[in-house]
């Protein structure tokens, strides 16, 4: 009587892990990618408060703040107590920019990295609406950036797709 088979050849086990091999060496930077966007993400949901704020003193005032460091002046807390798990601070200033400052548990390609957001609107003061731009991105049609650029740092591969050139 002949003796069946069972299991697997040590030949066809080895071409398993060699599979397995190379999708994990294809999915871990994909995914490193993906918790990096998430966390610059995130300082851009903290940064929603601030836009606000400076939004409507813009609106309600027709100009920037006049102090240099502007977040008390638009009504939200200072710079270093608005953080996250990924954000140290993120300031206004008084010339039409917020600037949100990573670190804390950031990973380390965006780590004191800032990203920029300007004000755009259709003049100072402005008649229509204010919109935010974010990084090195156009403002959208019909209105410009008012105010100093400041600096984003962040590659852009890790910025949101409206916040890429």
């Amino acid at each position: 009587m002949r003796k069946v088979q069972q299991g697997f050849t040590l030949i066809e086990l080895m071409i398993v892990v060699a599979i397995i091999g190379i999708l994990a060496a294809v999915a871990i930077p994909a995914y490193q990618d993906y918790t990096i966007r998430a966390q610059v993400t995130e300082g851009l949901n903290l940064a929603s408060a601030v836009k606000q704020g400076y939004a409507d003193f813009i609106q309600h005032r027709g100009r920037f703040p006049s102090v240099a460091a502007a977040n008390q002046s638009v009504g939200v807390a200072t710079a270093a107590s608005i953080q996250g798990t990924y954000v140290t601070s993120i300031a206004a200033d008084n010339q039409g920019s917020i600037l949100v400052t990573f670190g804390n548990r950031a990973n380390a390609a965006i780590a004191n990295s800032t990203v920029n957001l300007q004000v755009a609107a259709d003049g100072m003061p402005p008649s229509g609406p204010i919109a935010w731009v974010c990084g090195s991105a156009p403002a959208p049609g019909g209105l410009s950036v008012q105010g100093t650029q400041g600096t984003t740092n962040v590659i852009d591969k890790y910025l949101p797709a409206d916040c890429r050139s």
